[in-house]
């Protein structure tokens, strides 16, 4: 079987569903793109890959021959590293390379596997990235998704009939087994006498993500001041490089310059300020607290956890000093302590991974 990463986030939920099949005695190639955290996660999950190609850019253009560029090698690699003619060690390109290609969002691995004639199947969670699922939809045999998703908003993109939904939220399937670990407030010598905020930044290279996000702006430097004030530890979770640089420059904000473990850090943190998804929802799964200042438009999965009052929309910075002043202090002792198992939703991974392997039948 073949999995592909494009981003951070992948890393993460697909983790669980490799050590599932391989467990299960299925033999697993993983590649990666070159882009955000993806590659340093893998390596912290001990998972071996391959990487290959990097983002090429914000601009649809830019998307579109990083693509075709990044696709023209996955298909060389698939082909190199699939069966070979006895006594030859050459492809035979006559049969199928691997028998599932398995992505989250990546357009990549769908165009390829459709190329090759793999069996796909491709997951996701936002309904509303219209180009990326245009492509997925439409070559996928299986399309994953949560059952928060009204199945006719993805009839437009091609899904129909091809739709496996799970319940909940994909990040109690792949936190089942997370434990949160103090470590990682020492490596960031963070301590328990102050609230604790963790922001993490918008997806500015994201095509349903394209402006500018000034209420996130004027937040980090709300935040600044609130931190150089002594009222609290402010951890700010940048995608690229790019945006570790500009925010490095407010001072009072702690931006790691590596991949740590967030999921511990979101656990005993006091408040999550996101302008992305995945955080938002890891610390639903979590217990924390959580704001979201995502400027799009809301995906059913969002919407669903705010009508359950299970996560905030931050409008109007006028809200934050009423939301800062209200916050507990981390770690047992000084308020809440991390979730224990008991107030958290875990499920079981071998239900994601079910739903992705019925591409093979179908």
């Amino acid at each position: 079987m073949w999995i592909d990463l494009t981003n951070s986030p992948h890393v993460l939920v697909m983790r669980p569903v490799i050590e599932v099949l391989r467990g299960d005695g299925h033999e697993v190639s993983v590649t990666a793109r070159d882009f955000a955290q993806t590659l340093e996660l893998l390596d912290r999950f001990g998972i071996e890959h391959t990487a290959i190609g990097r983002h090429r850019g914000e601009h649809r253009g830019a998307k579109a021959v990083g693509l075709f560029s990044r696709g023209a090698t996955l298909m060389r690699w698939a082909v190199r590293h699939g069966p070979v003619a006895p006594g030859t060690g050459r492809p035979m390109i006559a049969r199928r390379p691997f028998d599932l290609a398995l992505g989250h969002g990546s357009n990549d691995i769908t165009v390829v596997a459709a190329a090759l004639r793999i069996p796909c199947t491709t997951m996701f969670d936002y309904e509303f990235a219209a180009l990326q699922h245009q492509i997925n939809c439409r070559l996928a045999n299986v399309v994953v998704v949560p059952e928060a998703i009204p199945p006719e908003r993805l009839f437009r993109y091609g899904a129909r009939g091809k739709i496996a939904a799970y319940e909940g939220l994909k990040e109690e399937y792949y936190l089942a087994d997370f434990e949160p670990n103090r470590a990682v407030l020492d490596e960031l010598s963070l301590t328990v006498d102050r609230p604790i905020v963790v922001v993490r930044t918008p997806p500015e290279l994201a095509l349903y993500h394209r402006f500018d996000n000034d209420l996130f702006g004027e937040l980090l430097a709300r935040l600044s001041g609130r931190a150089l004030a002594g009222a609290v530890q402010v951890v700010v979770l940048a995608r690229t490089a790019a945006q570790r640089e500009r925010i490095s420059s407010l001072d009072g904000l702690l931006v790691p310059a590596h991949a740590i473990d967030a999921q511990s850090l979101v656990a005993h943190a006091s408040l999550v300020i996101s302008a992305g998804g995945t955080m938002n929802r890891e610390a639903v799964a979590l217990g924390t607290p959580v704001l979201t200042t995502f400027q799009g438009r809301l995906g059913a999965v969002d919407e669903r956890l705010m009508s359950e009052g299970r996560l905030g929309a931050l409008t109007d910075l006028g809200q934050l000093d009423g939301v800062l002043g209200r916050l507990r202090l981390p770690g047992p002792g000084h308020g809440v302590p991390p979730p224990t198992k008991a107030s958290r939703t875990r499920r079981d991974p071998r239900v994601i991974v079910d739903l992705l392997l019925s591409a093979r039948h179908r």
